[in-house]
Formats: structure tokens, C-alpha cells, sequence
């Protein structure tokens, strides 16, 4: 019986561990890493998720992932998404650990864009989201770089530079 025991707990504690690797590699893979990769633009990547459950097309964004330069453990996964019905986002996930009501700010090329809400944690990361209007994405196509921030105090933001090289060339690519 106490063989048992030590059996039992042994499998315990190695399923625990393997569990928990499986949540620490899906926590540095970071969102997005698991589709693939059909193109390239510039800095942007077009990634590929096989179809949701009761769709026919696989799911395709436009994503950067990039560390702060002063904090390569501070980072950030920009997705850019269409969806069928016209709606376009620009979703930003971010590191856990950041202050929540401050929100994301965003500034394009030095110039003031605004700020999102975050909307969800998950195990993984915190996100905020936008549907991107027709000014944004001009703002975006046509901009050399966006910054954006994240508030780890209410008196420290630390902004995240974005290249936006080949984001224009990523959303032809994208298609409707």
C-alpha cells in the first residue's frame, strides 16, 4: 500500500510539473505562436489558425511580436484581424502584471492616437482591443513606427516601440 502511495504521488507531482511546463512554454510562446506563419511583410508576420469549430476558413491576423528596449522581459503580441463581416480589429496583448485602468496608450509616429481599454486577462497575458476605423488603419499604413504603452505604476508607463514597416503591405496581403 505504501508502495502505492509514493507511486501515486510520484505521478501526481510529475503531471503537476509537466503541467505547469506546459503553461510556462505557452506563457513565453505568448499568443499567436502556435498558428502559422504564411507570410511575411517587412516587421509584420500573417499568421494562420486552422478553422474554428463550424467555420470553413482558417483564422488569419497580422502580428508583431516585440520586448521594450530597456526591459527584454517586458513585451508585447500586436494582432491585426478581419473578420467576414467587415469588422476589423487591432488587438494588443501584453504582458500580466500590468495596471489595469490606465489602459493602453498608443502614439503613431510621436502623434497621440489614444487609449484602449483591457478588456480580459488570461493565464498568459492581459489584452486590449479596438475595432480599427478607416483613420487608424491610415494612420497605421502610412506611419514608420507606433509606441505603445503599458503601465506597470501609476507613475511609470513604459512604451514599446512597434516597427510599422510592412503593415500596409501585411493588411493587401491579409485580403478582406
Amino acid at each position: 500500500m505504501k508502495e502505492w502511495h509514493k507511486l501515486s504521488l510520484g505521478l501526481a507531482v510529475a503531471a503537476l510539473m509537466t503541467l505547469a511546463g506546459t503553461l510556462a512554454a505557452r506563457a513565453q510562446l505568448g499568443p499567436g505562436q502556435d498558428g502559422t506563419v504564411k507570410a511575411q511583410h517587412g516587421d509584420w508576420q500573417i499568421v494562420c489558425r486552422p478553422p474554428p469549430p463550424g467555420a470553413k476558413n482558417e483564422t488569419c491576423a497580422l502580428v508583431q511580436s516585440v520586448a521594450a528596449e530597456d526591459r527584454n522581459n517586458v513585451g508585447l503580441t500586436v494582432y491585426f484581424q478581419r473578420f467576414s463581416n467587415g469588422q476589423q480589429v487591432l488587438r494588443v496583448f501584453s504582458p500580466l502584471g500590468v495596471l489595469l485602468p490606465p489602459g493602453l496608450g498608443l502614439k503613431v509616429d510621436g502623434q497621440d492616437v489614444g487609449s484602449a481599454p483591457f478588456l480580459r486577462c488570461h493565464n498568459f497575458a492581459c489584452y486590449a482591443q479596438v475595432v480599427a476605423d478607416a483613420t487608424l488603419i491610415e494612420r497605421l499604413s502610412k506611419g514608420q513606427s507606433a509606441v505603445f504603452i503599458i503601465y506597470q505604476t501609476e507613475e511609470a508607463g513604459i512604451g514599446i516601440p512597434v516597427s510599422l514597416r510592412g503593415f500596409a503591405e501585411g493588411l493587401k496581403g491579409l485580403g478582406n
